[in-house]
Order: structure tokens, then C-alpha cells, then sequence
């Protein structure tokens, strides 16, 4: 099924992220992360895709692929295209498209000075509009509700965005934040900008010291003063960091459905803890 006819039926979704483990023996382990997520019943799971090589890429498909097969539940498969050419997007779209798996989230990907960027896709865009030409794909886009770190400001974020969603970008799953006005400010502005696709929210619980400093390097999201109270207090104890976060990330969460928003991404760093806390504390509201 393709992930954009879950928004067409007006149903509020559900959804995690996980990642395919770097070593062959944690891909057993995965199972056991399956298992809880799945028994959450959610109504995709995305699957990371690491750039620089086609064993990322199988390893991704696999997971996917046990994902559909094994636990009934759709996969959406992250492709990046700063490192590949037509070529060999055209090779993934074809082991998708014979794995029988309908859901692409379209990225640019990173780069990166140890992979050779190519000149057949400068952004998702340029992708997903490939992609669509050549493909029934439900192409789903990534979004920043603060700015991609190398936009401007958000007018030309918002403007880049507009592209993707031309180009056949059905459904945009935000980055990470920890300010639901920031959201809800730029979904606003997404809509006067004429973008009209769900705008699912993406919320990743900071249960752990060693998530903050990356969370700011990696996508710059800005921590309200009520957060950093938090992270001030408990970045010393372990247990209650995770039980402060934890509670943060669901007000976060019960404030976002309570305001009507399309669905919640949850963003597990495939830890089936965090995904079964976040599920038990919203089952009866989503």
C-alpha cells in the first residue's frame, strides 16, 4: 500500500524510524526490535539507507522487505543521490520495485569528502521527479522545520521545498525538534506557500547525555528553555534523563495530535523501549 493513501482516507497515522545495524550480527538482533514495534501496529516504518555502496542498499532492502513480508506493515525505503547516477537509481527502483515495495522517502543525502559526489541529481527533487517520471512510486520528502543547516533562511527552505513537492513529493516527514510552535509556524507558512501535502511531524525522545550534543550538530534543532532545564538537571543520571525525556517527548506529542496535525513520526535509534513508553502513553488519543 502506498503510504499517501493513508492521508486521502483523513486517518491520523502512526510511524517509526529504524536502521539497518552496521554489523552482520546485530541484523539478528533486529528481530527483537521488530517485534515490539510491530506489535504497535504502526502504519509504516521507514528504513535508513546509508550512502557509498550497494551493501548499505541490500542490507536496507532486507530489512524492508522483512518488514512487509514478515510483519505486514509497509515499509518506506530512505534513497539517497548525491553519490549515484541514473544508472543505479534505476537499479534500486528495480530491486524495489521487485521486492514489491511502493514507499521511497527521497533525500539528497550528505556530502561527504571519502565518496565521490555525482552531477545526475544535485537534490531530491531532481530525484523524485526522476523517479515519478519513470515509476509508481508514493515518493515521500524530508522537511526542517528550522532549516536545512545549508538553507539560507527559511523562505528559500520553504522555496526548495515547494520544488520537491512539484516534482511529485507526496508526503513530507519532518526533522527533528523539540518546539511545536517552530512546527506549527512552519507548517503555516508551508500552507500560504501553496504546499498542501501532510506534514507529519518527526519526534526523536533525548533519553540519553551523548544525544545532545549530536542532535545540535547534526540538524541544529534549537532547545527551548523548559528542555535545557531538563537536560541541566538530569544529564548526570541516566534513569531519570530517560524518564524526564521520555515525558517531554509525549507533551510534545499530546500537543501535536490535540492540534489536529496528520500524524507522529517517531524516531526510535531502533530502541523498542522508546517506541513502546511513547505508544502506552498515547493509545487511547492517536
Amino acid at each position: 500500500m502506498k503510504v499517501s493513501e493513508i492521508y486521502k482516507s483523513g486517518k491520523r497515522s502512526l510511524s517509526f524510524e529504524i536502521f539497518p545495524p552496521k554489523k552482520e550480527e546485530e541484523l539478528r538482533d533486529i528481530d527483537d526490535t521488530l517485534d515490539v514495534l510491530c506489535e504497535l501496529k504502526p502504519d509504516f516504518i521507514s528504513v535508513t539507507f546509508g550512502a557509498g555502496g550497494s551493501s548499505n542498499c541490500n542490507r536496507t532492502i532486507e530489512l524492508a522487505r522483512k518488514i512487509k513480508d514478515k510483519y505486514k506493515v509497509e515499509p518506506v525505503v530512505h534513497l539517497t543521490c548525491l553519490c549515484y547516477d541514473k544508472k543505479e537509481i534505476d537499479e534500486f527502483a528495480r530491486v524495489l520495485n521487485d521486492s514489491g515495495i511502493e514507499n521511497i522517502l527521497a533525500l539528497r543525502g550528505d556530502d561527504r569528502e571519502d565518496i565521490p559526489r555525482k552531477t545526475d541529481f544535485m537534490h531530491a527533487s531532481d530525484m523524485a521527479a526522476y523517479l515519478k517520471e519513470k515509476n509508481d512510486f508514493c515518493i515521500l520528502g524530508a522537511c526542517y522545520p528550522e532549516k536545512h543547516p545549508e538553507s539560507e533562511d527559511l523562505i528559500s527552505e520553504i522555496h526548495n521545498l515547494k520544488k520537491k513537492t512539484s516534482a511529485g513529493t507526496e508526503v513530507l516527514l519532518s526533522q527533528l525538534f523539540f518546539d511545536n510552535k517552530i512546527f506549527y509556524d512552519f507548517k503555516e507558512k508551508c500552507r500560504i506557500a501553496d504546499i498542501n501535502t501532510p506534514i507529519i511531524p518527526g519526534i526523536m525522545p533525548v533519553v540519553k547525555a551523548t544525544q545532545i550534543k549530536r542532535m545540535v550538530a547534526l540538524c541544529n534543532a534549537s532547545f527551548p528553555e523548559r528542555f535545557q532545564k531538563i537536560v541541566d538537571l538530569y544529564a548526570d543520571r541516566k534513569e531519570a534523563l530517560f524518564d524526564a525525556g521520555m515525558s517531554y517527548a509525549l507533551s510534545q506529542i499530546i500537543d501535536l495530535i490535540a492540534s489536529g496535525t496528520d500524524g507522529i513520526h517517531l524516531y526510535t535509534m531502533n530502541n523498542p523501549c522508546i517506541a513502546r513508553r511513547i505508544c502506552e502513553g498515547i493509545k487511547n488519543i492517536i
